[in-house]
């Protein structure tokens, strides 16, 4: 039997709420983690109502699947959200009534050392989603330039001493390889000891996200995604989504806009009217403005101060 952890999602009600779920619908939960959004979502649903759930990490996979044995209601896909229309094609589903999108990382992944998400505690440097695919992070720390390593601190981790941290792990792989969680955050510590006192966050934090982001390919999922949640939206569908650092909002947010206003209209060239409309059609209706987790939430979880939660609604533009 699969042990199912007691987490509990970020602005779990909230987003639920945002989805606005009617008990026949169809919906998706784009990243099961431990189920407390598709546990919710199934307590409004009815006999009829549906629920596909998404999930690429192999223990999440397996709780998901312990939750579909007994409601068949429920659908359990081992898959990035990524491919969500290919797969829903596959499961004769046109068209569904809401999906939600709880991005980033989870906190029975931080909390589990032999994964190597977190440099709180010392495991082997993995942190892949899905353990039985691609490279690991230790594996790419060995091979991957300077020049890379540099690229991806700073562009993934918004990390101001990338340049420092990179140079400072090619000096330490030649001399032992980097294996370990403690490993890494010890040398990030020693090209980032300029970083303001009064800052609290670890070291590390930046450096640690950056390499997580870019193993799993989270930002371009992200992307591809995006598109493909507006295809297959009924009018009326709910797009909710939940980011949890400034690159993943700053993604949802641009295409929530430009989907709800659309500029898309080249220039100095001559459209027929028919062309006109086509390319300026809105498909996306911004709901509401972004919002954060209450107090009573933030004082409960820390972790979740970094939330963001954004929502659409499809319009019906046939």
């Amino acid at each position: 039997m699969v042990e199912i952890s007691a987490h509990t999602p970020v602005l779990l009600r909230e987003a639920v709420d945002a989805l606005a779920v009617t008990p026949c619908g169809i919906y998706v939960d784009g990243t099961f983690g431990r189920g407390g959004h598709s546990r919710l979502i199934l307590e409004r649903l009815g006999e009829f109502g549906r629920l596909i759930a998404f999930d690429r990490d192999p223990t999440a996979f397996a709780a998901g699947q312990a939750l579909e044995a007994g409601d068949a209601r429920f659908c359990m896909v081992h898959s990035s959200f990524s491919r969500i229309q290919e797969v829903l094609r596959k499961l004769d589903v046109d068209q569904v009534d809401g999906i939600l999108l709880d991005l980033g990382v989870s906190s029975p992944q931080l909390e589990e050392a032999d994964r190597g998400f977190s440099f709180r505690l010392d495991g082997p440097l993995d942190m892949r989603m899905d353990t039985s695919e691609g490279q690991t992070a230790a594996e790419w720390l060995a091979s991957a330039s300077q020049a890379h390593m540099e690229e991806v601190i700073k562009n993934y981790g918004e990390e101001r001493f990338a340049k420092q941290i990179a140079r400072a792990i090619v000096a330490a792989r030649s001399r032992q390889p980097i294996t370990t969680t403690h490993q890494l955050a010890a040398i990030v510590a020693t090209a980032v000891r300029s970083r303001k006192r009064e800052d609290k966050q670890n070291p590390a934090t930046r450096t640690f996200q950056a390499i997580r982001i870019y193993i799993n390919q989270e930002l371009e999922k992200l992307s591809l995604v995006l598109p493909q949640c507006v295809e297959v939206l009924k009018p009326g569908g709910r797009l909710v989504a939940i980011s949890f650092h400034s690159l993943e909002d700053r993604i949802v947010k641009r295409f929530m806009r430009e989907s709800a206003n659309p500029d898309t209209l080249p220039k100095d060239v001559p459209l027929r009217a028919i062309e006109v409309q086509r390319l300026s059609r809105h498909k996306l209706r911004v709901v509401g403005k972004a919002r954060g987790p209450a107090e009573e939430e933030l004082a409960a979880n820390p972790r979740a101060r970094s939330a963001v939660m954004r929502v659409a609604e499809r319009l019906n533009t046939t």
